[in-house]
Protein backbone atom coordinates (compact mmCIF):
# COMPACT_ATOMS: atom_id res chain seq x y z
CA UNK A 1 0.00 0.00 0.00
CA UNK A 2 1.32 3.20 -0.91
CA UNK A 3 -0.22 6.65 0.47
CA UNK A 4 0.01 9.61 -1.32
CA UNK A 5 -2.19 11.96 0.25
CA UNK A 6 -3.11 12.97 3.64
CA UNK A 7 -6.45 14.24 3.84
CA UNK A 8 -7.00 16.25 6.96
CA UNK A 9 -10.20 17.87 8.75
CA UNK A 10 -9.38 21.13 10.71
CA UNK A 11 -12.15 22.04 13.30
CA UNK A 12 -11.61 19.03 15.85
CA UNK A 13 -8.64 17.29 14.11
CA UNK A 14 -5.88 20.07 13.24
CA UNK A 15 -7.77 22.38 15.79
CA UNK A 16 -9.50 21.77 19.72
CA UNK A 17 -12.76 22.19 17.83
CA UNK A 18 -13.42 25.20 19.34
CA UNK A 19 -14.76 28.50 17.09
CA UNK A 20 -13.90 31.61 19.26
CA UNK A 21 -16.25 34.11 17.72
CA UNK A 22 -15.98 38.08 18.25
CA UNK A 23 -18.50 40.62 16.98
CA UNK A 24 -16.70 40.29 13.43
CA UNK A 25 -16.41 36.69 13.26
CA UNK A 26 -13.97 34.38 14.41
CA UNK A 27 -11.15 35.56 16.07
CA UNK A 28 -8.61 32.77 16.31
CA UNK A 29 -7.67 28.80 16.33
CA UNK A 30 -5.07 27.06 17.94
CA UNK A 31 -3.03 24.23 16.06
CA UNK A 32 -0.66 22.03 18.10
CA UNK A 33 3.24 23.10 16.87
CA UNK A 34 3.68 18.99 17.12
CA UNK A 35 0.94 18.62 14.41
CA UNK A 36 2.70 21.78 12.13
CA UNK A 37 6.33 19.28 12.58
CA UNK A 38 4.71 16.28 11.73
CA UNK A 39 3.24 17.77 8.37
CA UNK A 40 6.51 20.21 7.79
CA UNK A 41 9.13 18.51 9.03
CA UNK A 42 8.47 14.49 8.58
CA UNK A 43 4.96 14.09 6.12
CA UNK A 44 5.98 16.34 3.46
CA UNK A 45 9.65 15.43 3.05
CA UNK A 46 8.09 11.70 2.93
CA UNK A 47 7.07 12.70 -0.69
CA UNK A 48 2.67 12.73 0.91
CA UNK A 49 0.73 15.64 -0.11
CA UNK A 50 -0.80 17.67 2.62
CA UNK A 51 -4.40 18.49 1.87
CA UNK A 52 -7.04 20.64 3.64
CA UNK A 53 -10.91 19.39 3.50
CA UNK A 54 -13.01 21.64 5.58
CA UNK A 55 -16.61 22.91 5.63
CA UNK A 56 -15.62 25.76 7.03
CA UNK A 57 -13.42 29.07 5.51
CA UNK A 58 -11.12 30.84 7.44
CA UNK A 59 -8.24 33.16 6.82
CA UNK A 60 -6.48 32.01 9.92
CA UNK A 61 -6.24 28.45 8.47
CA UNK A 62 -4.82 29.75 5.09
CA UNK A 63 -1.79 31.52 6.87
CA UNK A 64 -1.29 28.55 9.07
CA UNK A 65 -1.19 26.24 5.69
CA UNK A 66 1.04 28.95 4.26
CA UNK A 67 3.41 28.79 6.79
CA UNK A 68 3.63 24.91 6.85
CA UNK A 69 3.55 24.54 2.77
CA UNK A 70 0.46 23.04 2.07
CA UNK A 71 -0.80 24.14 -0.74
CA UNK A 72 -4.05 21.55 -1.52
CA UNK A 73 -6.44 23.70 0.28
CA UNK A 74 -10.56 23.74 0.22
CA UNK A 75 -12.03 24.72 2.59
CA UNK A 76 -16.11 26.16 2.58
CA UNK A 77 -16.66 22.25 1.48
CA UNK A 78 -20.33 21.16 1.82
CA UNK A 79 -19.73 17.72 0.27
CA UNK A 80 -16.20 16.07 1.05
CA UNK A 81 -16.52 13.38 -1.08
CA UNK A 82 -17.13 15.68 -4.48
CA UNK A 83 -14.17 17.57 -3.59
CA UNK A 84 -12.45 14.57 -2.70
CA UNK A 85 -13.16 12.90 -6.20
CA UNK A 86 -12.16 15.66 -7.79
CA UNK A 87 -8.33 16.08 -6.34
CA UNK A 88 -8.12 12.25 -7.28
CA UNK A 89 -9.26 12.44 -10.72
CA UNK A 90 -7.22 14.96 -11.75
CA UNK A 91 -3.99 13.29 -9.91
CA UNK A 92 -5.39 9.62 -11.50
CA UNK A 93 -4.50 8.49 -8.04
CA UNK A 94 -6.99 6.12 -6.11
CA UNK A 95 -8.95 6.02 -2.62
CA UNK A 96 -6.31 3.27 -1.50
CA UNK A 97 -3.49 5.91 -2.02
CA UNK A 98 -5.27 7.54 0.76
CA UNK A 99 -4.76 8.28 4.62
CA UNK A 100 -7.63 10.24 5.99
CA UNK A 101 -7.68 11.54 9.69
CA UNK A 102 -11.08 13.70 10.32
CA UNK A 103 -13.33 13.36 13.72
CA UNK A 104 -17.26 14.03 13.11
CA UNK A 105 -20.05 12.46 11.28
CA UNK A 106 -19.15 14.44 8.22
CA UNK A 107 -15.92 13.15 7.49
CA UNK A 108 -17.55 9.52 7.46
CA UNK A 109 -18.52 9.62 3.38
CA UNK A 110 -14.85 9.89 2.56
CA UNK A 111 -13.80 8.01 5.28
CA UNK A 112 -15.95 4.91 4.35
CA UNK A 113 -15.10 4.89 0.73
CA UNK A 114 -11.35 5.45 1.33
CA UNK A 115 -11.36 1.99 4.31
CA UNK A 116 -12.96 -0.26 1.55
CA UNK A 117 -10.60 0.81 -1.00
CA UNK A 118 -7.55 -0.12 1.34
CA UNK A 119 -6.70 3.51 2.71
CA UNK A 120 -5.99 4.24 6.03
CA UNK A 121 -8.49 6.44 8.15
CA UNK A 122 -7.07 7.91 11.78
CA UNK A 123 -9.25 10.25 14.16
CA UNK A 124 -8.40 11.86 17.39
CA UNK A 125 -9.41 10.13 20.79
CA UNK A 126 -11.97 12.31 21.24
CA UNK A 127 -13.74 11.68 17.76
CA UNK A 128 -17.18 11.02 17.19
CA UNK A 129 -17.89 7.39 18.32
CA UNK A 130 -19.04 6.38 14.60
CA UNK A 131 -15.92 7.99 13.86
CA UNK A 132 -13.72 5.65 16.04
CA UNK A 133 -15.66 2.45 14.98
CA UNK A 134 -14.46 3.40 11.20
CA UNK A 135 -11.06 4.43 11.95
CA UNK A 136 -7.82 1.73 11.47
CA UNK A 137 -6.10 4.23 13.76
CA UNK A 138 -7.37 6.27 16.82
CA UNK A 139 -4.79 8.48 18.30
CA UNK A 140 -4.10 8.49 22.26
CA UNK A 141 -4.53 12.54 22.05
CA UNK A 142 -7.23 14.79 21.44
CA UNK A 143 -7.78 16.71 18.30
CA UNK A 144 -5.40 19.92 18.00
CA UNK A 145 -2.79 18.37 20.67
CA UNK A 146 -0.71 16.07 18.28
CA UNK A 147 -3.41 13.83 17.14
CA UNK A 148 -2.46 14.25 13.41
CA UNK A 149 1.47 13.98 14.12
CA UNK A 150 0.77 10.39 15.87
CA UNK A 151 -0.92 9.20 12.83
CA UNK A 152 1.67 10.51 10.56
CA UNK A 153 4.08 9.23 12.20
CA UNK A 154 2.39 5.50 12.63
CA UNK A 155 1.07 6.02 8.41
CA UNK A 156 5.39 6.20 7.71
CA UNK A 157 6.34 3.39 10.27
CA UNK A 158 3.74 1.10 8.60
CA UNK A 159 5.31 2.01 4.86
CA UNK A 160 8.48 1.03 5.95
Amino acid sequence: MTIKYLVMDVDGTLTDGKIYMGIEGEIFKAFDIKDGCGIHNILIPSGIVPVILTGRTSPILENRCRELGISEVYQGVEVKIETLDRILTKNKCGYHNVAYIGDDINDLSCMELIKNAGGMIGCPVDAAKQVREMADFISSRAGGNGAVREFIEWILELQK
